[in-house]
């Protein structure tokens, strides 16, 4: 790994947004490819995170940091990605309710692994979601609720979705 895919890793793992997008922005200037960069720069920082966060040696708030640097890094390459260099692996339709630090994690988690993600935001009626899922051809739905008085509309997106052309077309996941 060059040094400077190396440094990148080492400054999203220690959450450092704008080092990040300014290392990337250096990258690309430097020749270097931006897939070599998402691959071989930002991706093994995220791994690395994410094997830390399992051993719960980092928590939630280090890795939505580290999550937040990604994404610095991932706005810079997303313009030049385009056509076979990112292969798109699905489309995500994802919501939450008024607590979206974990919404915004998986999102930007899912995205840094080729998904495109539909945020619906939080507090979004169960209709509007399939709705949104339907015109997006989504692959999966996802779903997150902290509060009990919203976890219970989970429920009607499921139903909703298996009383829909929908059922049996997508998945759901929830959180």
């Amino acid at each position: 790994m060059s040094a400077i895919l190396q440094d990148i890793s080492e400054k999203l793992q220690k959450g450092k947004m704008k080092e990040v997008a300014e290392l990337v922005k250096q990258a690309v200037a430097d020749g270097i490819q931006p897939l070599t960069i998402l691959n071989e720069g930002l991706m093994p920082g995220m791994d690395i995170i994410g094997e830390r966060f399992k051993k719960n040696d980092i928590f939630i708030p280090e890795v939505l940091i580290a999550a937040r640097a990604m994404a610095a890094g991932t706005d810079v390459l997303r313009p030049l990605l385009v056509g076979d260099q990112m292969e798109e692996k699905g489309t995500v339709v994802i919501k939450d309710d008024l607590h979206d630090i974990g919404k915004n994690l998986v999102r930007m988690m899912m995205e840094s692994k080729g998904l495109n993600v539909i945020d619906l935001g939080n507090s979004v009626p169960p209709a509007k979601y399939i709705e949104a899922a339907a015109k997006h051809n989504a692959d999966i739905i996802a779903c997150s609720a902290l509060l009990t008085t919203t976890m219970v509309h989970i429920k009607d997106v499921v139903k909703g979705v298996a009383e829909s052309p929908l059922a049996g077309k997508v998945k759901i996941m929830i959180g």
